[in-house]
């Protein structure tokens, strides 16, 4: 029983370890990347249109969806960003019914830079619908004494984010594990579904507390946004 993939090393030459994180995190990638070329190579705007097609309109309206339904009044401009994290995270965990593989997501590793990733990115869409001065100024209120405490909030929610799907992940894999060793046939069939249920679940967690976060950053432009109809109806009326 392995806690983390990171103790399963493939090659080492010295100091340099390829271990089962890096492999199934790049295979990972590998299959995302010729998943997604495969799929959208063909792309028809007619009626007739082919099921990995109709599979990919599902995905993606559902995901634009949720993320309008967070407070994005622009799904589509975070739905790369979202949407990645989504099926990266999804997918991680979709793959363990597959013998030997090992969810790069049970890697602390792996969290973290997953987590790292929404806490560059956060700044950077509020700068972009904010501005600069405008997205600092949210760090004073509603006083300046709340400068430290909002930093500190930046870092720990960052860190909980990791820390959460790292938990959930390997704890799921310690107890098939377990079961494994003591009711090799039905128990650890029945865990293994609702371990794939889990690992749904946690990366629907994970990219909507992205899109909060994100939604946390932008709120000053998301405001004027939604302002902006009322005035023009206003206008309008007059």
């Amino acid at each position: 029983m392995h806690l983390s993939p990171d103790n399963i090393i493939f090659w080492q030459y010295g100091f340099v370890k390829i271990n089962a994180t890096i492999v199934f995190t790049w295979g990972l990638m590998l299959v995302l990347g010729l998943c997604s070329k495969l799929v959208t190579r063909g792309l028809s705007k007619d009626l007739t249109r082919s099921r990995w097609q109709n599979l990919l309109e599902i995905i993606v309206t559902g995901i634009t969806q949720q993320i309008r339904e967070v407070g994005l009044v622009q799904p589509r401009k975070y739905l790369g960003f979202i949407g990645t994290l989504f099926l990266f995270v999804a997918t991680a965990n979709l793959f363990t019914i597959f013998p030997g593989y090992e969810p790069p997501t049970g890697s602390l590793s792996t969290t973290t830079a997953l987590a790292i990733c929404v806490f560059v990115a956060v700044p950077l869409f509020g700068i972009s619908d904010c501005g600069l001065k405008k997205y600092l100024r949210e760090y004073l209120k509603p006083t300046f004494i709340m400068l430290p405490f909002n930093v500190v909030s930046e870092l720990s929610r960052t860190l909980a984010l990791a820390a959460r799907l790292f938990g959930n992940m390997m704890s799921g894999s310690m107890i098939l594990a377990i079961l494994l060793t003591i009711t090799p046939y039905l128990f650890p069939i029945v865990l293994s579904a609702l371990g794939l249920l889990t690992g749904m679940v946690q990366a629907y967690i994970f990219s909507i507390l992205a899109a909060v976060y994100i939604a946390a950053a932008t709120q000053p432009s998301n405001a004027v946004n939604n302002s902006e109809p009322n005035e023009n109806l206003k206008v309008s009326k007059e």
